[in-house]
């Protein structure tokens, strides 16, 4: 019996250099390194000596259960993670976890949490919690500010907490307004929980022993979108859930090591190889100090600006990952966003909530780019202003 067998070919339009892709500035679905790109590109036609796509091969394959137990590792190393905690891979985004998490963190007799809001993201956690819990607010700050009334966050030892919380909630960083925690909320006896979204890999995470969860999307830093990582305590998951779906549960993806049902293989091959990629490139300390470099740079080009440009967000707090700033006239900016795409800076567009322009620059997104972002701003403003 005679085989076909498929040939490799390349897709169209991956020869394309650097320049004519671009450099994305989006906030999600993020930059993807050239050299993952090319692998996957390869992984999608043969995978290993299956004879198959990696989009098209068995979660059971024993090659695909030896890939996802590697990621696991490769992500405990990574961040150091303690055996006290597991790793889930979820399909879907991080906003499902908004509701999942109260679900399955709240303890039956007290079915309380306090919630830090510090922007659009925990904003919106809480809504969706208050559902299901007593959400109090433990702070909350205002997130239009400007350079001569910057927002900053107020010092954790000062906020607001009732004495029997089940847990602390936080976000990180705040994608959409440019804020992002220097360091975790601790405060002695509160367990915390955190949305790292955009910033999950950024960096080292200190007191992770502190943490019942963290969770994130994956289209930031690890991959590509329909993912989400959870990262959990084992005892967290002590309260009484019966009547609930078991399906909503994190004690049953525990259970069955995130194969609840098929889970997106090809999104977990993705986040396999950018976990290889940032062990790679040196793991997580070396991330954080070429992000800050980036981070410097593109403030620098706003600071230095004269109220051309600007950040209303206080130092102490500016996101490394999302970088927001408004033109001081505003009317510019639809003129600005054009010429910069043209200029092969792409998607630098604010929310659709807040407006302005936004640059995120995640572990993927080279220094080179940056540095050429930067200059156009500088480059806009002399001809422009």
């Amino acid at each position: 019996m005679s085989t076909t067998v498929r040939q490799s070919k390349p897709l169209a339009g991956s020869d394309l250099g650097r320049q004519e892709r671009g450099w994305n500035f989006g906030p999600g679905p993020a930059y993807l390194p050239e050299e993952v790109i090319r692998e996957a590109q390869d992984a999608l036609w043969h995978f290993g000596r299956t004879g198959m796509g990696i989009a098209e091969i068995s979660h059971r394959d024993p090659l695909f259960l030896r890939l996802l137990e590697g990621l696991e590792e490769r992500i405990r190393r990574l961040l150091q993670l303690p055996d006290s905690h597991t790793i889930l891979f979820m399909a879907g985004g991080a906003k499902p976890h908004f509701s999942l998490i109260p679900l399955n963190l709240s303890r039956p007799h007290r079915r309380r949490a306090a919630y830090a809001l510090t922007g659009y993201w925990s904003r919106l956690a809480r809504a969706e919690a208050s559902v299901l819990i007593q959400a109090e607010v433990a702070a909350e700050i205002s997130t239009r500010g400007n350079p001569e009334h910057p927002t900053v966050i107020p010092d954790p030892a000062q906020w607001a907490l009732p004495e029997a919380i089940d847990y602390l909630y936080y976000t990180d960083n705040e994608s959409i307004d440019g804020i992002e925690f220097a360091a975790p909320p601790v405060r002695e006896g509160v367990c915390l929980v955190s949305d790292m979204t955009a910033n999950l890999f950024s960096r080292p995470i200190p007191h992770l022993d502190t943490f019942d969860l963290i969770f994130a999307g994956a289209q930031k830093n690890l991959g590509i979108t329909g993912l989400a990582i959870v990262i959990l305590r084992k005892e967290a998951l002590g309260g009484s859930l019966e009547g609930w779906p078991r399906y909503l549960l994190y004690q049953e993806w525990m259970t069955h090591h995130s194969m609840v049902n098929t889970p997106p293989t090809f999104n977990l091959y993705l986040a396999d190889l950018m976990a290889r990629w940032m062990e790679k490139e040196g793991g997580l300390v070396a991330l954080a100090a070429r992000n800050r470099k980036k981070a410097d740079l593109l403030y620098a080009a706003i600071d230095q600006s004269g109220g051309f440009y600007r950040n209303g967000i206080s130092p102490t707090c500016r996101s490394r990952m999302n970088v927001p700033f408004r033109l001081a006239d505003e009317d510019q900016t639809p003129r600005f966003l054009e010429m910069a795409a043209g200029a092969g800076l792409v998607q630098l567009a604010g929310h659709h909530s807040v407006g302005g322009c936004r640059a995120s620059i995640y572990n993927a997104m080279p220094e080179t780019g940056v540095r050429q972002l930067s200059e156009f701003m500088r480059e806009y403003q002399r001809t422009a202003g």
